[in-house]
């Protein structure tokens, strides 16, 4: 399977469903949020845009299987599947604050092999294929080679429902504050990660992800010069619901300082 078919392929799918999430910015009314669970809200626009993404890609790849946010299709297992975030930044597009994505990323074997993240508002297309490097509009990035700790600008994702370990994520905040250029939550997780990719970031940690806010954005930081890990310094970032990125020698500062705090 030529691996750049499919993504060129994808990003046409992609593209086509972004100008119907633009095309419905600004009319979302109270009546159509809905709840899921506690701060965590979805449009007939997430879901329109998911079964759009979902016929997309199933046309290029037939025997492909899924995993979604919004559940428009069974979840599968097979040796291709979809990961993908129809919007991420929900809350965002919902107020209008312009930093909301799409995110798709190809699963080969248990493997991320493709990486897609499409920020609507500045017109940003970040891509990766596993080994071949990571592009922002078809240019190549890198992280950003800064080693002090003291000079980066550090992103994160608030707690919005899960609040167990409030009481560390703001230790670590604190120590950020004092120790760090500044920190930054903008209400992407895949947005952040493919800033860390650029160099706008020098790092990103956040807890309580899910699969489809990281898969993407995670391999385009790693096709980017990064390193990305789960708080314990393993490698269960996917699925661990714990993330952490940036270049190798500001990602073991973060992570120290994480689990100091948690100590």
């Amino acid at each position: 399977m030529n691996l750049q078919e499919v993504q060129s392929a994808a990003i046409a799918c992609i593209k086509t469903v972004a100008t119907f999430i633009q095309e419905e910015a600004g009319k979302i009314s109270n009546t159509d949020v809905e709840t899921k669970s506690l701060n965590s809200l979805v449009t007939y626009v997430d879901k329109t845009a998911e079964t759009l993404l979902v016929n997309g890609l199933s046309a290029i790849m037939p025997a492909s299987v899924f995993l979604t946010e919004e559940n428009t299709i069974e979840q599968g297992s097979g040796n291709y599947r979809w990961i993908i975030d129809p919007l991420d930044g929900t809350t965002n597009f919902i107020h209008q604050v312009p930093v909301y994505a799409i995110s798709v990323a190809l699963e080969k074997d248990g493997v991320i092999v493709i990486g897609i993240v499409y920020e609507l508002n500045r017109n940003e297309l970040f891509t990766a294929i596993k080994g071949g490097g990571a592009f922002l509009n078809n240019n190549m990035i890198q992280v950003k080679n800064n080693y002090l700790l003291a000079n980066a600008l550090i992103a994160t994702g608030f707690p919005y429902y899960d609040f167990q370990q409030l009481d560390n994520y703001i230790r670590t905040l604190r120590f950020l504050m004092e120790n760090t250029r500044g920190i930054r939550r903008l209400g992407s997780a895949a947005v952040d990660l493919c800033y860390t990719a650029c160099g706008r970031f020098d790092a990103f940690f956040e807890y309580s992800l899910s699969p489809w806010d990281v898969a993407a954005g995670g391999l385009i930081l790693q096709e980017a010069g990064g390193v990305v890990k789960d708080f314990s310094g393993g490698d269960n970032w996917l699925f661990g619901k714990e993330i952490a990125g940036g270049n190798a020698n500001l990602l073991n500062d973060i992570l120290n300082i994480i689990n100091n705090s948690h100590s």
